[in-house]
């Protein structure tokens, strides 16, 4: 167990292989079963190989973990260029959402800290359009909603139907 792990929090680690099939579980049954967005695995290929993909690019992958070491929440950040980053795959097990669990706030800090370690200046994302509470998350965390034409980069994602989301960062 991660040394950052609090009581009745869960701890932020780095990804590691033995993760895989827990992330994809997680993630897969969150926009399928629950947001119903209807996204199957093959149009994620980034979770096929999330070291390729995130880490050995310069960005990350986390996933937090509850007290018996189970994946419980994810985030990744691509890096696109030298200052702007995608955040991706910010997916919370239901049972851990919500404000005083500490789950979204612990992953959402970590990418952060990386990413002002790395010189990044704009995080961007996009998220389903149904996903009203990641919408009003991002918001609190000082995103501002942009058009796909606003975005500084171009990049895949799964959803056609999603909005984006944009964060401009203090230079350290």
């Amino acid at each position: 167990m991660p040394s950052n792990a609090q009581p009745g929090q869960p701890a932020v680690t780095t990804y590691r292989h033995a993760h895989k099939d827990e992330v994809i579980g997680l993630i897969l049954h969150i926009q399928n079963a629950e947001s119903g967005v209807g996204i199957a695995l093959e149009d994620q290929p980034d979770l096929l190989d999330i070291p390729r993909n995130y880490s050995d690019t310069g960005g990350g992958f986390w996933v937090a973990l509850d007290g018996t070491g189970h994946v419980v929440g994810t985030i990744g950040l691509q890096i696109k260029t030298p200052q702007v980053a995608v955040l991706k795959k910010f997916f919370v097990s239901a049972a851990w959402r919500g404000a005083g669990m500490g789950c979204a706030s612990r992953l959402f800090d970590e990418l952060m800290s990386h990413a002002g370690r790395n010189g990044i200046t704009t995080i961007v994302l996009d998220t389903p359009s149904v996903s009203v509470r990641s919408h009003q998350f991002y918001k609190r965390q000082g995103f501002v909603q942009v058009t796909a034409a606003d975005l500084p980069v171009r990049y895949d994602f799964p959803d056609r139907n999603s909005l984006f989301f944009r964060l401009d960062l203090a230079p350290l």
